[in-house]
Formats: structure tokens, sequence, C-alpha cells
């Protein structure tokens, strides 16, 4: 399967919704800090509602204990600088799904260690600024496990 990470999240309502949405679709959540909540927090509880015992999440203290967990697979970012669009690759099973924050994106110190090849993006308007981080995770991990015929669903 998948791997959706997200690079110091602010809002809580949306990793709520994200761990119902992992929960869903079989991807493992990993969470990189610091976060912008309490992980407690009653938002990120409501979002998810009764899901986040149904979803694999793993926490990291930064970037780089990130990275050493994550070695040897292969990490997309995803990101309004995007050179591809995100239906322009071919998925493979235990790819892993770079977000950032909804406030600054994925800084260019992360944006460095990606090859630009692997940097995705989501086709939108001229003039607007971004998706919702939620919406975001949903179109590009359903597009790669759409790739993967839908693998351990029904």
């Amino acid at each position: 399967m998948f791997h959706i990470a997200l690079y110091e999240p602010r809002i809580a309502p949306n990793t709520g919704n994200i761990i119902r949405l992992a929960a869903n679709n079989g991807c493992e959540l990993h969470l990189i800090e610091p976060l912008g909540f309490d992980f407690e927090e009653k938002k990120l509880r409501r979002a998810g509602l009764d899901y986040h015992d149904l979803a694999n999440v793993t926490r990291y203290a930064n970037y780089v204990v990130f990275l050493e967990a994550m070695l040897g697979r292969r990490i997309l970012a995803c990101t309004t600088r995007g050179s591809r669009a995100h239906d322009q690759l071919e998925y493979q099973a235990g790819d892993v799904l770079l977000f950032g924050s909804e406030t600054h994106g994925l800084p260019d110190e992360v944006m460095q260690t990606i090859d630009p090849g692997r940097r995705l993006r989501i086709p939108m308007k001229p003039d607007s600024r971004s998706l919702n981080l939620s919406n975001a995770v949903a179109i590009i991990s359903y597009e790669a496990w759409r790739q993967n015929g839908f693998l351990g669903g029904q």
C-alpha cells in the first residue's frame, strides 16, 4: 500500500480528516513534528470520528528521523510547486506521498531532498493558490490507489 506523510501539519480537523481517509484507503499515515495542535485535541478526534483505531499512524520528531524510517522508499513531494501533474506518474506500492503544512507547504530544505521529477502538483485554475490539505491528500492518494487496481478495496 501507500504512505501519506504530513510535514508539520497545523490544522487539527485536516489531520483528523486524513486519519479517516487513511483508515478507508489503507494508507499508512506519518506525521512529522512539530504539529500545530495537541494530538489529543477534540477537533482532531471529531474530524477523525471513530477511525483512529483503524488507521496506522506514526509520529516522528523531525524530518531527519522520518527520512531514516523511510530509507529505501520512493518519496514524492505533493506541492503546488510540482514539476509534473499528479496523474502523470506511475505509482508503485510503498510510495510515500509527502505533503507540506497548510500554511507554508514544504520548505526549500525539504524540497531539495526530493528529485524534481518526483514533485507532483494537482492541476488548478491559474489564479488559484492551493487546495485544502485533506482534499489534496484524497485526490493524490486515490489516484495512486486507482492505478494499483484499488488493491485491498471493495
